[in-house]
């Protein structure tokens, strides 16, 4: 059977670095940090004092207040996103089959929140089970798919992909495979994250896997430097619309960028360091690209999973050679978390933004915080240190990987007609 093209016709986003496409577009090119002290809970006691933030939040702009109250933070971002996604992509549901539109979303943690609020209370008490009845439907990862395919009236595929940090790109591969087998017209797709609590900085402080740099925290998020030290939380919510390039067309929408292709596969490894060779992200990518139809050489910008964790980044850019060989010398290689922070399961779609910035502005974002190279890492690798470059991009590829070893490309291409 010949497959549909599938094209992103609309963008929602609240981030650490911008609550608007335009900002969020303007601050990756300008390499703006969005890493600042925690605000949320008192760090005093905490090794890791700061986050990447979603600034001046008001959920109550896209939910009612009561309604509100049923929902955890990562559902508030889900919501706000992909209101945003849908008045962007100029859709009008109205008119749609809505048995063709479908929900699919990632979210590596879910209800965190609400998790450490009810799990606290019961501590404290005498031992009753006196839970919040909306305790389950709050904290459940896929609880945020349902709520946006509730809100729009959506009957189409509607669950969410759960991979640790692959799971918005995870989700985001679902909906572009749905939509070109031709099991549905459009997704709301992308992922949100709300763990800067106490639960979320202790646990991942436990395993020593976040930045302790609380002295430089605007530029503690530093991929490749050789001083980094883990990386930084980030919270927020991406949604992108994935809609058949056809049906798009004759309604006349506007097109950020064409879906190609999308890859997946699993390290079988270790339950958080990546391979040590970056056998499975080789792999991942490897899938991505054949799976677009194109090959290596095609590839002009990669956004790199890049957490700045010690190991994670070495074994990445080793990857990237072994597959690309002497092309990975001429493309653009960069990591948008240096500005953004790690938004866990959000990740992927944030940095499919990041693509779309370079696809469409022939601007490749940067990595910043980045001073000294570590001698592992390649030295002649084009890692976009600190500035922003030109560059005509037509192809971007993105890798998100996550704990347990589950690994996620998505190829984007520059949109023609």
């Amino acid at each position: 059977m010949e497959l549909k093209r599938v094209v992103v016709t609309g963008i929602g986003a609240f981030t650490p670095i911008g609550s608007t496409v335009e900002e969020v577009f303007k601050n990756l090119e300008n390499g703006v940090s969005g890493s600042a002290p925690i605000t949320h809970f008192d760090t005093e006691k905490f090794k890791t004092k700061f986050a990447c933030e979603v600034k001046n939040f008001d959920v109550t702009q896209y939910v009612d207040r009561k309604e509100a109250r049923k929902m955890d933070p990562y559902t508030h971002f889900a919501m706000a996103a992909a209101h945003e996604c849908v008045v962007d992509s100029n859709l009008d549901l109205e008119k749609e089959n809505l048995e063709d539109i479908g929900v699919i979303w990632g979210s590596g943690v879910g209800g965190l929140t609400t998790f450490q609020v009810e799990i606290a209370g019961f501590a404290k008490g005498d031992g009753s089970p006196r839970f919040n009845p909306f305790f389950i439907p709050k904290m459940i990862s896929n609880i945020a798919a349902g709520y946006i395919s509730m809100k729009y009236g959506l009957r189409g595929p509607s669950f969410t992909a759960v991979s640790a940090c692959a799971s918005s790109t995870h989700a985001m591969i679902d909906a572009f495979n749905y939509i070109r087998l031709g099991k549905a017209k459009a997704f709301i797709t992308g992922g949100s994250e709300a763990t800067i609590n106490e639960c979320g900085i202790g646990g991942f402080n436990a395993m020593k896997a976040l930045s302790e740099n609380n002295e430089e925290a605007e530029s503690a998020s530093r991929p490749f430097d050789i001083s980094r030290d883990g990386f930084v939380m980030g919270e927020g919510g991406v949604a992108l619309m994935f809609e058949e390039y056809e049906h798009a067309v004759a309604r006349g929408a506007k097109i950020y960028a064409e879906v190609v292709g999308g890859g997946m596969s699993s390290d079988a490894h270790h339950l958080t360091a990546p391979h040590p060779e970056g056998a499975g992200a080789a792999l991942c990518m490897k899938s991505a690209i054949q799976d677009a139809g194109i090959d290596v050489t095609d590839i002009d910008y990669i956004n790199v999973h890049g957490t700045s964790t010690p190991l994670g980044d070495i074994a990445e850019t080793t990857a990237i050679k072994k597959l690309f060989g002497e092309h990975a010398y001429k493309v653009n290689i960069s990591s948008t978390k240096s500005m953004t922070g790690h938004l866990l399961g959000a990740a992927g779609a944030m940095e499919a933004m990041a693509c779309i910035v370079a696809l469409q502005k022939g601007i490749v974002p940067p990595t910043i915080n980045c001073k000294n190279l570590d001698p592992e890492i390649d030295q002649k690798l084009n890692l976009t240190l600190n500035t922003a470059q030109q560059r005509d991009v037509e192809y971007a590829l993105s890798n998100t990987f996550g704990f347990g070893g589950h690994n996620g490309t998505i190829v984007l291409k520059k949109y023609k007609g």
